[in-house]
């Protein structure tokens, strides 16, 4: 075996240790494209993903053209799919379960199936050259999705074709990234299994809600962690954890009297009480913790409430099974429990603060329609220094066209407006 092939084997293994240590299926996804990508010294790439008979876009990388845009910025999110049949390259290589390997995407003999449309590259000033698609199939046989990478490039920085070793070496990396996949996959079913629980209850708890606010939070996450000079290995790392996290922000619903829960109409001074119990309830479910994702869950759901000036809820509060829910563990001056100001509050709180709210105000709800989205922005403007951390506030804006990509990707169903805003 050469050198070369020895580093390369090196490298995918090193991949394979950091794939195994990613938890959520969408930062996972995005990080086997960029491995793909740079196994290959690939210039851009998409990865898709099955759903039905469709492949559905869920990230789009290009270094070309990121680099024409502001440091820490990335491409928008494309909310596109493609069949899966022989008409386009990823939905051949999809439906027949084969890697294509395609030298120049502008000289595609007449007599293939499959055809290259060029509207990206004059949309976006960049000319696909070489192509490689490489399904993601289970050892059972499913197909998740594909892995098309673009462009090689030489030392010069020049578009040259992929070759056969290119396939083999991304047809290894695909078979072990999809062991990650899968285990990705039943780690978020179980955390949504737990959110249906929440769902039964109360309806604004809906698949859609949750991962729309999942997806703000990593992203307004990254954006801070990077205007913060957050180590990018601990940024992945945390960004990782905290998407699921958030996805359990509300789970402490499950324990609200349905009474409340599903009150058509405003709460009464008494029931806003009860209800603002359902950040304790949600923090005691991770009490005992095991791991980093039990720790952060426990402050995301304990403290998504608190407010950056102080006049949010629970506060500092004893959350032990042992005692009553909202014992305080300090008093403030009227009796209850302190209130969390400023950077006492943790940031994964401060930041599904800003995600929770943005989804509440432009989702419509039984008692009130969507507010327009100028209207959001501005009054999420308004509460940086009083509801919300004025960084978290910069950092939601600077990600705002990601924020809304993920929004249009996890539309709500017209039966779930019944929902219910905690706030």
């Amino acid at each position: 075996m050469s050198t070369k092939r020895r580093d390369y084997r090196d490298l995918i293994f090193k991949i394979d240790a950091e794939l195994s240590k990613i938890h959520d299926a969408d930062l996972l996804l995005e990080r086997i494209l960029l491995e793909a990508r740079l196994v290959l010294n690939a210039d851009a790439g998409t990865i898709y993903v099955c759903e039905g008979d469709q492949l559905v876009f869920k990230y789009s990388q290009n270094s070309t053209i990121e680099k024409r845009l502001p440091p820490g910025h990335k491409m928008p999110y494309t909310n596109l799919s493609i069949p899966i049949d022989d008409s386009r390259v990823a939905g051949y290589a999809a439906k027949n379960r084969v890697a294509l390997r395609i030298a120049d995407a502008y000289a595609i003999p007449a007599n293939k199936p499959y055809k290259f449309s060029p509207s990206f590259d004059q949309q976006n000033n960049w000319k696909t050259r070489s192509i490689l698609a490489q399904p993601l199939i289970t050892s059972s046989g499913n197909l998740l999705g594909v892995i098309q990478v673009l462009n090689a490039l030489d030392e010069e920085g020049n578009a040259i074709p992929f070759t056969a070793v290119d396939e083999r070496i991304v047809g290894h990396f695909a078979s072990t990234a999809t062991v990650a996949l899968e285990r990705a996959y039943t780690t978020r079913a179980i955390i949504l299994r737990m959110n249906r629980m929440a769902e039964m209850r109360d309806p604004k708890e809906t698949g859609a809600h949750v991962n729309r606010v999942a997806g703000y939070a990593a992203e307004i996450y990254d954006r801070w962690a990077f205007n913060h000079k957050v180590p990018d290995g601990e940024r992945e790392k945390t960004k990782d954890t905290l998407k699921m996290a958030a996805m359990l922000h509300d789970v402490g619903k499950v324990a609200i009297s349905d009474l409340i829960l599903k009150k058509p109409g405003k709460f009464t001074p008494e029931e806003y009480l009860i209800m603002q119990a359902h950040t304790c309830f949600g923090a005691r479910l991770f009490a005992d913790p095991q791991s980093e994702l039990d720790e952060i869950s426990a402050q995301v759901a304990l403290t998504h409430h608190e407010n950056w000036d102080g006049t949010g809820y629970p506060g500092k509060v004893d959350v032990c099974a042992d005692n009553p829910i909202g014992t305080p563990l300090e008093k403030g001056p009227d009796g209850s429990a302190r209130r969390l100001k400023g950077e006492e509050i943790p940031l994964a709180g401060r930041v599904v603060a800003v995600a929770d709210v943005y989804d509440a105000l432009v989702s419509r709800r039984v008692y009130k329609e969507a507010w327009d989205p100028e209207k959001v922005y501005a009054e999420i403007k308004s509460q940086a220094g009083k509801k919300f951390d004025p960084e978290i506030v910069k950092a939601f804006f600077e990600v705002l066209p990601r924020i809304e990509g993920i929004r249009s990707r996890y539309p709500e169903s017209e039966d779930s407006a019944v929902c219910r805003s905690g706030n």
